[in-house]
């Protein structure tokens, strides 16, 4: 998950990296339940003359259900990500064609966050970033964004070091000594 060196300026750290939350794959995986389902009682039911035919049919139809409503969901929630350095806020996303925005953090004049209830229950929120020349970027579905967002803050005010720590601990690394720069 971790962004390309080669996008990244010179000195510039990259204090967090984070896909989405998890929770976009919940209908995918219950359209593959389904897909499967649906298929294996079809397999079941078709009558004994269809037979030799009837399977190849069954099984494109699962083969392109499961492509369209489990596999590419899959792989946009995998391409999905949201990285935070010591000068910026990178998105990225697409499978084929990628799709990226940059925003400086000395161009977010706010940073708020949302939590619906489904939200509070999974862990995870939309981080609301502020400019003044641009329409909000949102962050939607980012995992434990009470946490994201107090590291932001920290960024904003200046505290590399306190960032970089809170870093670690949202991420289970093992607290690192870093200069402020």
């Amino acid at each position: 998950m971790a962004i390309s060196r080669k996008i990244l300026g010179k000195d510039e750290r990259v204090i967090l990296s984070l896909r989405t939350h998890a929770k976009a794959l919940i209908v995918p995986v219950l359209a593959l339940l389904a897909i499967l389902a649906v298929a294996a009682l079809a397999v079941m039911v078709v009558p004994d003359s269809w037979r030799p035919w009837s399977y190849w049919v069954i099984g494109i139809a699962a083969a392109l259900g499961v492509v369209a409503w489990f596999v590419l969901p899959f792989l946009r929630w995998s391409t999905s990500t949201y990285t935070l350095t010591d000068r910026r806020i990178i998105t990225r996303r697409g499978i084929l064609n990628k799709t990226g925005h940059d925003v400086p953090l000395s161009r977010i004049n706010n940073v708020t966050y949302d939590r619906s209830i489904t939200d509070r229950v999974l862990g995870c929120g939309t981080l609301v970033f502020t400019t003044a020349a641009e329409e909000p970027l949102r962050l939607p579905d980012v995992p434990k964004v009470e946490r994201v967002h107090v590291i932001v803050t920290e960024l904003l005010f200046g505290n590399t070091s306190g960032a970089q720590r809170e870093a670690d601990e949202f991420e289970g690394r093992e607290t690192r000594a870093v200069s402020d720069e």
